[in-house]
């Protein structure tokens, strides 16, 4: 089985397994594999599947074509519609999170009301342990670490279907992390900017208003005067952010990563190992909010 059939065709019995109604569609303007996903007689979700076999086939992908699927992308976006770029390596490598990240899109996720959790700062291994699981991108170095928990006499919110282990207290369901401080000099006083480096749910839960109380209680303690973040453009427009009151501030262009097939690893170019046998890939580039708290 060639790397294309075994990632594609591992994707289509995914989503048979879900009962999810999905269409695979082919266009002249596009070669790889689009996925139409659709739920009460509408379109949720464009799922681009880019398998490394038509990568290296196509070689330098035509500026036309990629701008074609941004238009694609843009417009469906801004009607609501999620459109997500899932690469061969990232479905392999973290099969599990993709699986509850598109679940999360289309609805099919354990929901825990985010009122009946409690957050409190977490401890550096606590928050990474959470975030190599729970994250695509996994865990960075980070000052501040919030999580989410759900103590054991709200346990009665879950289904009755959801594993968990009777003997726990709590349920850490939630995590984000922050950067140092950039402080300045303005009007007089100390302005603090942060950076909002990770956020993620517990794998197949969404915690609702989850995202908003842990930015409270970081807010509530450390007064910063902005706090800024990044939306990956294969996932999403940013469109929760903008919610939540940040404001779009620009686009970043793509970044180069060089993949290990084998092992499915990226790299950076500065962490890029002698291997003749990596591949060069790049993403769709992130964009930029800020948050203005005073």
């Amino acid at each position: 089985m060639n790397s294309k059939s075994k990632f594609t065709g591992e994707v289509f019995d995914w989503l048979s397994s879900m009962n999810f109604d999905w269409m695979l569609k082919r266009t002249d303007k596009d070669h790889f594999d689009l996925i139409e996903i659709w739920k009460n007689d509408r379109l949720v979700l464009l799922l681009r599947l880019i398998d490394l076999e038509t990568w290296l086939n196509r070689g330098n992908l035509l500026v036309s074509e990629i701008d074609d699927f941004k238009d694609k992308q843009t417009l469906l976006r801004s009607t609501g519609i999620a459109s997500v770029t899932l690469w061969e390596d990232i479905w392999f490598n973290k099969k599990e999170i993709v699986q509850s990240r598109l679940n999360a899109i289309t609805g099919i996720s354990e929901r825990i009301p985010g009122r009946v959790t409690q957050a409190r700062k977490l401890d550096k291994p606590t928050a990474k342990d959470f975030l190599d699981k729970n994250h695509l991108q996994g865990s960075v170095n980070s000052k501040i670490r919030y999580g989410l928990f759900l103590p054991k006499r709200y346990f009665r919110v879950l289904s009755t279907g959801y594993q968990l282990d009777s003997g726990i207290e709590e349920l850490l369901v939630a995590v984000a992390t922050f950067s140092h401080p950039r402080t300045f000099e303005r009007n007089g006083g100390l302005y603090r900017s942060y950076e909002l480096i990770r956020f993620a749910n517990l794998r197949n839960t969404t915690v609702v208003g989850g995202f908003d109380k842990l930015l409270r209680a970081f807010t509530d303690e450390y007064k910063p005067g902005d706090i800024m973040t990044y939306a990956d453009l294969e996932w999403s427009d940013g469109a929760s952010y903008s919610r939540l009151g940040f404001d779009e501030i620009s686009d970043k262009d793509p970044v180069q990563f060089w993949l290990d097939p084998t092992l499915n690893v990226r790299y950076t170019d500065n962490r890029r190992p002698e291997n003749d046998k990596l591949i060069e890939v790049y993403n769709a580039g992130s964009r930029k909010f800020v948050k203005t708290i005073h």
